[in-house]
């Protein structure tokens, strides 16, 4: 799966999504927006900067969505970057939609071939080099409901046919248990997007066969839950022990961890700031020993699967 890209130094290094050379450290756009406001959670200007800083420190994974911001989040990668560079891999979700009371499920067939529709005008783009099916079966975030449960199969036949009109390129899935993913694997799926960090270990039965059938993996909320009651792995004595022999953050030691865990892992950690940005792409020049993945290790049991 690891492909060469020798002309870029990538943040992380460089492995594949989608038949594509991609860093293994990305950009995960979301936090540049606020949810049910379709507004830059910062001032449009530093946006942009952060954005265009993705692409200058050699990041060419961003990773979207139409419901971000109401599109706002689609319309600030648009104007920084357009004309993209032709080495940028592009990669939405569908599922949902946001409302100004929030986002909602958005299931059905139709549905995400109109989402599809709507990040290809927003993004000026024919096509999206990779779209996930964002699933409400279960949390974190909203849960189906009524005619929003909807089969896989049938969303996957849509996104098949998508796939054959050339308006998106490959087929990823998130949130999703290995039950749905082994239903998923005739369709050809590029990545998988779930819940996964040091202290929440329940996915590791979809990492698994990831891992058996060469699949990226793209974890979300890495560092741990954004829930304030959840204790994050960064929190942990441990990992600071660890940070503070490496003179690095807690969240690079975690990152690092990801990076370790499962070389085809492709982490899109999210922010404003670019002092934060430059930081998380230095976590992956962090080189953790065995005892220190160990230890990293032991911080939570692995669930069992369902």
């Amino acid at each position: 799966m690891r492909t060469g890209d020798t002309a870029v130094d990538r943040p992380g290094g460089t492995d594949s999504l989608a038949g594509r050379p991609v860093s293994r450290i990305g950009f995960g756009a979301m936090q540049l927006v606020a949810y049910g406001a379709g507004r830059p959670v910062v001032d449009r200007g530093t946006a942009i900067g952060v954005l265009r800083h993705v692409i200058a420190s050699g990041i060419n994974h961003i990773d979207t969505a139409q419901f971000y911001g109401a599109g706002a989040c689609n319309a600030l990668i648009r104007d920084a970057l357009q004309p993209f560079p032709e080495e940028l891999v592009l990669v939405s979700k569908v599922g949902a939609d946001e409302t100004a009371d929030g986002l909602v499920a958005a299931q059905q067939p139709a549905q995400l071939r109109r989402q599809v529709e709507d990040n290809l005008t927003a993004l000026g783009v024919d096509r999206i080099p990779v779209v996930n099916l964002r699933r409400v079966d279960a949390p974190p975030g909203i849960v189906a409901e009524g005619d929003q449960r909807v089969d896989l199969d049938s969303q996957l036949a849509e996104l098949l046919d998508l796939r054959t009109e050339g308006k998106i390129g490959a087929i990823g899935l998130s949130n999703v248990g290995p039950g749905q993913l082994r239903q998923a694997l005739p369709a050809g799926i590029a990545c998988v997007q779930n819940a996964h960090n040091p202290l929440d270990r329940a996915a590791e039965p979809v990492l698994d066969l990831c891992r058996r059938h060469d699949i990226a993996w793209v974890p979300f909320m890495p560092l741990g839950s954004g829930f304030p009651e959840t204790v994050k792995a960064t929190a942990l004595p441990a990992v600071r022990e660890i940070a503070t022999a490496l003179r690095a953050t807690p969240a690079q030691v975690v990152l690092a961890w990801h990076l370790a865990h499962y070389s085809h892992t492709l982490l899109i950690p999210g922010t404003a700031n670019i002092a934060h940005l430059d930081d998380n792409i230095a976590a992956g020049r962090l080189v953790l020993s065995p005892d220190a993945m160990s230890v990293l290790d032991r911080l939570a049991a692995v669930t069992p699967p369902a």
